[in-house]
């Protein structure tokens, strides 16, 4: 028996450490521990809810609205704030070029090296390389002078070390592409570069910036006059406009192209790292306002046991349903550490009773993170593209319904395919063939209303704290490019009582439960193979499925604890 530590893991956002035992080269149990600490709710408490905004946003950078979003709808929730159907609009057209955004940086640069070879793609014939992804794509730098620019790229690369490329895994058995494809790929990861900068020029449109672009408790902060030079005009919206045209052929001539070229070579991939059985979603998109999550894009729901054939209701607001357990978290609660707690009652007492840093191991440890153990209805759940594709596909959404059917089509698998570290990667890039869609649709949905002038994007009737409850209470729910995100809110004498987060890597990263079931990370990681115990790609390939946003340097130790190695892996 071996126990591998992973600290920390890299090419994702934030502090995760994942310690796995592997027993004859398969992961037999899996520890997920968070070790940084947040406190942002501490630092809410007696502050204005309009401003929560603008700090609970910065808790991240990559995913730089979706926490201004959930802030927003918290306290428009607790205050019974309808938003003008231009603002629902702009916030939809800003979530979806988040997504978009996301998705495709997670593919690229955070998860593609854990299936693509840089170093192989100094074997590739470019011209070869060109008529391959010429194949399956019309995209104009497909071509033998592009590929042999990236190839002499590489190979400057590697006369100098391979820069913050040196340590990779390059030649390990479990990559499968052929040179060629391992060119496109890296070809593509350098384009993505460059496009990824220029689509989140809209958030600077209708946010004034990015990262961190400007919201608003009531709208949005922005005003639209086609024929004002200091408003939103004519200039700014077709700017908009052509900045989704081209995210459009980025995600369907790049992206969807080398996600299906690369899983073709990775379908044993499909039996591995499906985890738990029980997917949720907040839903997202309302095109009837927020208090009508029927009319959602992505449908709101949960689903048991991945049983397609009955989605359940979720709904925040019932003490029953969504609780917090601390049993294995560096936390304590009033009414002790078995107790568990809805977001509106949460506590966050920080108790920290693990190892002295520096330590090698958590072995024996019962409490080994800074997460807290979220459950719905006592259940762990997956959330993250997935989660979203499966409870739309089990809710009977035809969109959602036809592009996977056509996809795991052309890859030749079942639908169970999908329960797996392939599929959770592959939902991600149908997630981005869906959202630019829709991206394009409430674009065209906009321009129809400013061509009719119906341009009001703030409702300010209870903007006043004079006009509010002396006690409300909301929640604000977001699906965030990796998963399930919701904001809960009390506020009391027009300041906020109590703040509570609960973010999607809580959801998937965090540690065991009361009853001791697994979280997402823990339980995807069991029964994966390792082939070489200094070079752990699966554990990466796997975790990265997740966009937990890390990149890490993994230390091995004996059975006995004894330090073996540590590895680097940019």
């Amino acid at each position: 028996m071996t126990r591998i530590v992973v600290d920390p893991v890299t090419r994702i956002e934030g502090h995760l450490r994942v310690e796995a035992v592997v027993e004859n080269g398969v992961i037999t149990d899996a520890f997920s521990s968070g070790t940084m600490i947040r406190g942002l709710e501490k630092i809410l408490i007696g502050r204005d809810p309009r401003d929560a905004w603008a700090i609970t946003e910065r808790v991240c950078g990559v995913c730089t609205t979706v926490h201004a979003m959930a802030s927003c709808r918290a306290v428009e929730d607790a205050l019974g704030i309808s938003l003008p159907p231009t603002a629902e609009l702009i916030r939809n057209i800003m979530t979806a070029t988040q997504h978009v955004q996301d998705h495709v940086v997670h593919f690229y640069h955070l998860h593609a090296l854990d299936w693509v070879d840089i170093v192989n793609a100094l074997k590739a014939d470019p011209k070869k390389a060109a008529e391959i992804a010429q194949s399956f794509s019309s995209y104009d730098k497909n071509t033998p002078a592009h590929f042999t620019d990236v190839q002499n790229k590489i190979k400057q690369f590697a006369a100098t070390g391979l820069g913050i490329f040196a340590n990779g895994y390059w030649g390990h058995p479990g990559y499968k592409l052929p040179p060629e494809v391992n060119l496109i790929a890296v070809a593509h990861y350098l384009d993505a570069l460059e496009w990824q900068k220029e689509i989140v020029k809209i958030h600077a449109v209708f946010g004034g910036k990015n990262p961190h672009p400007n919201y608003l408790v009531g709208g949005v902060p922005c005003s639209i006059d086609v024929d004002e030079v200091a408003s939103i005009n004519t200039e700014r919206l077709n700017l908009v406009g052509s900045l989704i045209a081209k995210a459009d052929e980025f995600v369907n001539q790049v992206y969807v192209p080398d996600l299906l070229a690369v899983a073709s070579f990775y379908k044993d991939w499909a039996q591995w790292g499906g985890g738990l059985k029980n997917y949720l979603s907040y839903g997202e998109y309302p095109t009837k306002g927020y208090n009508d999550p029927a009319s959602f894009k992505y449908p709101r729901g949960a689903i048991l046991n991945r049983d397609l054939s009955h989605v359940y209701p979720v709904n925040p607001k019932d003490s029953q349903e969504i609780k917090e357990y601390i049993a294995s978290s560096w936390y304590t609660y009033a009414g002790g550490d078995q107790v568990s707690l809805h977001p509106w009652e949460g506590e966050t007492e920080i108790k920290y009773s693990g190892p002295q840093p520096p330590f090698e191991s958590l072995e024996g440890y019962e409490k080994y993170s800074f997460l807290k153990t979220p459950r719905w209805k006592d259940n762990p759940m997956e959330v993250g593209p997935l989660a979203r594709l499966l409870v739309a596909y089990a809710s009977g959404h035809d969109d959602v319904k036809e592009l996977v059917g056509q996809t795991l089509g052309k890859l030749g698998v079942p639908v169970d395919a999908l329960f797996s570290t392939l599929g959770r990667t592959a939902a991600r890039g149908l997630s981005a063939a869906l959202e630019v869609g829709w991206l394009k649709e409430f674009y065209a949905q906009l321009i129809e209303r400013v061509k009719t002038r119906e341009t009001s994007t703030f409702n300010n009737e209870k903007w006043d704290p004079s006009t509010w409850p002396k006690e409300a209470e909301g929640v604000g729910l977001v699906e965030a490019p990796r998963g399930a995100l919701a904001h809960w809110i009390k506020i009391k004498d027009g300041k906020i009582e109590n703040y509570q987060l609960v973010v999607p890597t809580t959801w998937n990263g965090s540690p065991r439960d009361a009853k001791k079931q697994h979280s997402s990370f823990e339980a995807a990681l069991i029964g994966t193979p390792v082939a070489k115990l200094d070079e752990p790609v699966e554990i990466i390939r796997t975790i990265h499925s997740f966009d937990p946003c890390l990149a890490c340097a993994v230390h091995l130790y004996d059975p006995q604890g004894r330090h073996l190695n540590q590895i680097s892996f940019e």
